[in-house]
């Protein structure tokens, strides 16, 4: 057990001064108490704050930020996008992967977020065909998680399908594609690698209902635990939208919640189009709404309803998706931003007891730790883990402000610089602002951006 001593420090029931937590070696808080640095083994200067969950993340995808920001001939589109990001990763190779991952999983970490939840969808080589090893693919990402030292939920996707009703996969999809029974299989090794891991969670993602059929989805549901981790995408786009319409009679989230026991383990990834009866389903259901507000504006999806959703006691998490540019703080800015343009007012995901930055960083706190079935407790609290972000208190965003203010100052008026310590399961992975392993990292990144990137 180590003793760590905050200045300042927001614990489950607000902000405390001079505070010690007793952290276990596995980094399980054992005790929380008034205390003095003389006391402690290590010293935090600055505002502490939990770390969170990253809630969906497509690591390849950090390696082509900026690389579709062209318009074509004709009107551009997430469709058209998303041709570009099938000819992207048709090159990648399982060392170029993971080298992606760890640059992107370090990045994460220098923005804030502590844990991820990978939604991993790239299983094959580049002609379709299986590797020898199934786990070849997840390997790559379970290792850069392990040498950034982020926490990690592995989502493996089911993806078998091209199109709503069954139909056939496109050729640039053939890396995806995976039968029902080799991907139970693939799922059941992963919790074998990850059940002596306590920062590593298993749980499945059946990628859209454009991507899988009724009964391949019911299939799924029955071959594995009943509280494991469900992620999907849905209603993203006003395409799939009306495309799920034609083809079963009811938008994605009715066709969902009628066919399908949706729950708390659920996280519903973008349901950014979704009617008033549909977002109340959500909100009673306890399942979460994975929001990615960059990558949504930057796709041009449209603005989750959030400020309904929150006051129906609805459940949000956040992540960054297409990894065009990592910061956890931006994400929380556009997420209320898009609300203030939609509404033309301020404030708007604020309410009468919770400053706005306060009121999504914590919805999003313990959404983020329900969807991506993190151990123990949310936030810092006796039960949970020690995953905290040290906040500048030199930075010039938060000169001069108090602990209470500190936290809009970083996600409104700050960036990722504001992050100068961050902590996972009681472990400092980032000091001063870097990584241990940073310099080799980055090296390597470097090298397969210049190989990767060359064509475009």
């Amino acid at each position: 057990m180590i003793k760590h001593y905050f200045d300042e420090i927001l614990l489950a029931n607000g902000w405390r001064r001079n505070q010690f937590l007793d952290i276990s070696d596995s980094g399980e808080i054992l005790a929380i108490g008034d205390g003095t640095a003389k006391e402690a083994e290590v010293v935090h200067h600055g505002f502490a704050v939990p770390g969170l969950a990253n809630v969906h993340s497509h690591a390849f995808q950090r390696a082509m930020a900026g690389l579709a920001e062209a318009a074509g001939p004709s009107a551009d589109s997430f469709w058209s996008w998303r041709q570009v990001m099938y000819g992207f990763l048709s090159t990648i190779t399982p060392e170029q992967l993971g080298y992606i991952a760890a640059q992107l999983y370090l990045e994460m970490l220098k923005a804030g977020f502590t844990s991820v939840g990978e939604f991993h969808y790239l299983h094959h080589d580049r002609d379709g065909a299986a590797y020898a090893d199934p786990m070849e693919m997840s390997d790559r990402i379970l290792s850069a998680a392990a040498q950034t030292g982020i926490g990690l939920t592995l989502l493996p996707v089911l993806y078998r399908y091209g199109g709503f009703g069954g139909e056939a996969p496109q050729d640039h999809q053939r890396r995806f594609i995976m039968e029902g029974d080799k991907f139970l299989d693939l799922v059941e090794r992963l919790q074998e690698r990850c059940n002596a891991d306590a920062s590593c969670v298993v749980g499945v993602a059946p990628h859209s209902l454009r991507a899988v059929d009724p009964m391949l989805l019911k299939e799924l549901l029955a071959g594995i635990p009943a509280d494991m981790p469900c992620h999907i995408h849905i209603a993203e786009q006003q395409k799939e939208v009306a495309d799920c319409v034609e083809w079963s009679g009811l938008r994605p989230v009715d066709w969902l919640f009628e066919n399908v026991p949706v729950d708390e383990r659920w996280c519903l990834v973008h349901a950014t189009h979704i009617t008033e009866s549909e977002r109340r389903a959500i909100a009673s259901s306890g399942a979460v709404a994975g929001l990615c507000p960059i990558t949504e504006a930057n796709l041009g999806d449209g603005i989750f309803p959030a400020d309904e959703f929150l006051k129906e006691g609805g459940r949000i998490a956040l992540g960054s998706d297409s990894n065009i540019y990592v910061s956890l703080a931006e994400e929380v800015r556009i997420l209320e931003y898009g609300q203030r343009l939609t509404k033309e007012s301020r404030n708007v995901l604020g309410d009468e007891i919770n400053s706005t930055g306060m009121r999504i960083f914590s919805s999003a706190l313990e959404g983020g730790h329900q969807a991506l079935g993190r151990p123990g407790k949310p936030g810092l609290q006796v039960g949970g883990y020690a995953n905290f972000v040290i906040l500048d208190e030199d930075h010039p965003a938060l000169l001069g402000k108090s602990a209470r203010k500190s936290l809009d100052s970083w996600l409104f008026a700050g960036d990722n610089s504001v992050v100068k310590d961050v902590a996972v399961n009681g472990k400092l992975v980032i000091r001063d602002r870097r990584h241990a392993e940073e310099e080799a990292i980055t090296h390597r990144f470097r090298r397969v951006m210049k190989e990767l990137a060359a064509g475009y």
